[in-house]
């Protein structure tokens, strides 16, 4: 965060991947989605961004990058962010993304640090995008969870954090790589104090996602979360194919936020009219006891 007077700071972010979906205009709006997160995870709002790419000129014709291109240019007209520029490389890897800019009161930044005991745990989006993808690369997976894995991806997190704007929001961030866990356990790093407590059951997951981590399908990168995070984690009770779906990597994944009690219940009603019909209210804050772990899937 960049303080630029008494009302205004700049805070920028950088986000780029290589392709999660085959079609590239839906690439491209995935990728925008997914960029524009980390702006709204800091409850700011986006002024501008820069085009990233990566593309294998020889490999792929320029209407590829075209469509690329359009698909990411259509879901930042979406978000009424403008387009200013950009820069792109020949590269044996296709990648996309984008550099945001955005602007918010600094004394309203919201961090991933600041979970209060007694808050509980919003989640915007519902998981497993990356037990889909893994199940479609493997020929397993059913239209059903690929279109609903698409539209969420595809979806801003706009209509998310307007929800929590105004709202006793003591931490916040985006669910991508390192998978619902993974990112709530950032959270608990920067608040040593305390602890969450998941509810699995009220967790939102896509059509078939469970299912298909049940049967291991899963991305090499939730092996990884997981294995990670194990020593903070506690689990008893829980099926494991649920606690892998909660370390599955996320695409454009939803916010989560820690939110005062008396304002979660407004928060996941809005969010479910700007268009997260699946956000809920997912778990608390507890304090930590020494000793014991900090994040508790129950």
């Amino acid at each position: 965060m960049v303080r630029l007077d008494d009302e205004r700071a700049l805070v920028q972010t950088m986000d780029f991947f290589t392709p999660v979906v085959d079609d590239p205009r839906l690439f491209g709006a995935i990728a925008v989605a997914n960029a524009l997160s980390d702006i709204y995870a800091m409850g700011a709002t986006p002024i501008c961004a820069m085009n990233i790419v990566c593309f294998p000129s020889n490999a792929l014709g320029p209407e590829v990058l075209g469509e690329i291109l359009a698909g990411g240019a259509e879901k930042l007209a979406e978000a009424n962010v403008p387009l200013v520029g950009g820069h792109s490389v020949d590269d044996p890897q296709l990648a996309y993304g984008l550099s945001v800019s955005g602007i918010v009161h600094p004394d309203r930044v919201l961090t991933k640090g600041g979970a209060r005991v007694g808050d509980r745990l919003l989640l915007s989006k519902a998981l497993g995008t990356g037990a889909i993808s893994t199940a479609l690369k493997r020929d397993k997976a059913s239209a059903e969870a690929v279109a609903a894995a698409e539209r969420s991806m595809a979806r801003l997190n706009r209509g998310a954090a307007a929800a929590l704007d105004g709202a006793r929001v003591h931490a916040c961030t985006d669910i991508t790589g390192f998978g619902l866990g993974g990112h709530a356990c950032e959270m608990l790093d920067a608040t040593p104090e305390v602890a969450f407590a998941i509810d699995c059951a009220a967790l939102p997951q896509l059509p078939q996602a469970l299912a298909y981590a049940a049967a291991g399908m899963l991305p090499g990168g939730q092996r990884r979360n997981r294995a990670y995070r194990a020593a903070m984690t506690s689990h008893e009770g829980v099926a494991e194919a649920m606690v892998d779906l909660v370390f599955d990597p996320q695409t454009s994944g939803g916010l989560f936020a820690a939110v005062a009690p008396q304002d979660a219940e407004a928060c996941v009603a809005a969010m479910r009219a700007a268009g997260d019909e699946q956000a809920a209210i997912v778990g608390e804050v507890l304090a930590r006891t020494d000793g014991a772990a900090a994040l508790i899937l129950r």
